[in-house]
């Protein structure tokens, strides 16, 4: 059906509760989940469920300083309320992954939308003078999207098939793609209307319509067949180390990369890392699953996702640059990106209907393909401010039809290649390279820009490149951390050539 979602909501009934009994399955779906087949009503509660996130929890990237002045907390604080949110979602989306597999993907589902709602009310009620409110809230918004991500992916793939779930995954993308591109817009729209807080109120709103669109769906997991330890020393030694490594990202070039306190991190992670695979590597209840990654498939979709993710620096750099050399409000630079929000959500579809056609892997590389040239416009630093502004314009938007012609046949190409008893567990670490990704992928930038634009000096070649020499450094600083936004797509790229097959395959996994 082609109707809107939210008419379906109204207008398409179909009874989502089969019976009271706990279904589940173990390789093979079972009879009454064979029978269930899911609904237009359904994939608009997840997108309700993905959005709390992705539309309302990202807006803080934009609203920061309007928070921080507000609250009267200093600019470290807000800083801090700003990345916990991502940290937390990709250190724990791995293990709610994992137990929405175990305990069930609606239950998992479900926490995950009371987090966010106590988490925005937390945000809401945040008392002006400290930041305590506001950084609980924050963690509890990470928490809800590690729950909500990989429990509702889990259930795109159990409840739907074929074309069904491939469509559904569109609309999935849609929520969260299209949210993670609106959010800026929409963020500085409510705070400088109605006010920041209400932002989050929304979000509360959101997610009790989630809810209550949600009711009554059975639930799905896989059927337990002996209790297992939890796993939580390579819990901690992963937490150790993701901690670590965003520390030395982050401060290394303020403190010095040659510092103690850098150095002293660079060797808690590799320690900390070294110890994670070993234990997991030896580990019969491993959090992060490694074998997963012995589907070429899999590993091929998860890894590029990593590296689109990553590409999101793209908007820092890109943005700062217009803020700061040509003098463009954030409201008037974030409207440089509206083709990008225009293009992905035009494009998603599309993207479904190239897999179907032609497998994965041909539109996953068209979409890096154009991801990548759209990126490279944007480099385009030594022009005039003006033209520079409509060459990102038009950079942005081929960077928005390339994530759109890619995200779907991605998620699929990772959810088709795995096992049904896995699909919880297999999503959380497809999640888990979304937001590190992205973590690590602006944090790298950032540090390359910043970094560089301090330097004192350039050489005389990249002057002559740059043309105008009166803010010469900050362009070239900008031109090169850009450019390594599309050497992340080209890895990506060669990653899906030698993994990904031209037409989806059975699960290799057994």
């Amino acid at each position: 059906m082609n109707y809107s979602l939210f008419l379906l909501l109204f207008y398409h009934r179909v009874p989502l509760e089969l019976n009271n009994t706990n279904m589940a399955y173990s390789g093979q779906k079972s009879a009454a989940i064979t029978n269930y087949r899911g609904t237009d009503r359904l994939i608009l509660g997840i997108v309700l469920a993905v959005i709390t996130f992705w539309l309302f929890a990202q807006t803080t990237l934009n609203i920061a300083p309007t928070m921080s002045a507000d609250l009267k907390i200093s600019n470290n604080l807000n800083s801090i309320a700003v990345s916990i949110t991502a940290l937390f979602s990709g250190i724990f989306i791995v293990v709610a992954g994992g137990l929405a597999d175990r305990v069930g993907r609606m239950k998992i589902t479900n926490i995950g939308i009371l987090l966010n709602i106590v988490g925005s009310l937390l945000i809401v009620i945040s008392p002006s003078g400290t930041a305590a409110f506001l950084l609980v809230g924050r963690i509890f918004q990470g928490l809800s999207a590690a729950c909500i991500m990989p429990a509702t992916l889990a259930l795109m793939k159990a409840y739907f098939d074929g074309k069904e779930r491939q469509r559904a995954l569109s609309f999935w993308s849609i929520g969260s793609w299209g949210g993670s591109g609106l959010c800026s817009l929409f963020g500085g729209f409510v705070a400088s209307t109605i006010g920041w807080r209400w932002i989050f109120v929304l979000s509360i709103v959101v997610a009790i319509i989630s809810y209550l669109v949600l009711r009554g769906t059975p639930e799905s997991k896989v059927a337990a067949t002996e209790k297992k330890a939890f796993d939580w020393s390579g819990l901690i030694t992963f937490i150790i180390a993701m901690v670590a490594l965003n520390i030395v990202i982050g401060q290394g070039s303020e403190l010095g990369w040659l510092s103690s306190p850098i150095l002293t991190g660079v060797i808690i992670f590799i320690i900390s890392a070294v110890i994670f695979f070993r234990i997991e590597a030896r580990s019969k209840n491993s959090f992060v699953e490694l074998s997963l990654f012995n589907n070429k498939t899999y590993s091929g979709a998860t890894l590029s996702n990593f590296l689109l993710n990553g590409a999101a620096g793209t908007l820092l750099v890109s943005l700062s640059l217009v803020q700061e050399q040509a003098g463009l409000s954030s409201l008037q630079s974030g409207l440089i990106t509206v083709g990008y929000l225009v293009a992905i959500l035009s494009t998603i579809r599309i993207g479904e209907k190239l897999l179907q056609k032609l497998g994965p892997r041909k539109p996953m590389l068209l979409g890096c393909f154009i991801t990548g040239l759209g990126i490279l416009l944007t480099t385009f630093t030594f022009l005039l401010a003006k033209e520079y502004i409509i060459t990102a314009f038009i950079g942005f938007t081929l960077f928005g039809i390339g994530l759109g012609f890619y995200a779907t046949p991605s998620t699929d190409a990772a959810l088709s290649s795995i096992p049904d008893n896995k699909a919880g567990t297999a999503s959380g670490i497809y999640k888990m390279a979304s937001s590190l990704g992205a973590a690590f992928g602006v944090a790298i930038s950032a540090a390359i820009f910043y970094g560089l634009s301090h330097m004192k000096g350039i050489s005389p070649m990249a002057e002559i490149a740059m043309g105008r020499t009166d803010n010469v450094n900050v362009r070239y600083a900008a031109a090169m951390a850009l450019l390594f936004n599309v050497f992340m797509v080209v890895v990506a790229i060669i990653a899906i050539v030698l993994t990904v097959p031209k037409r989806n395959l059975k699960p290799a996994i057994k």
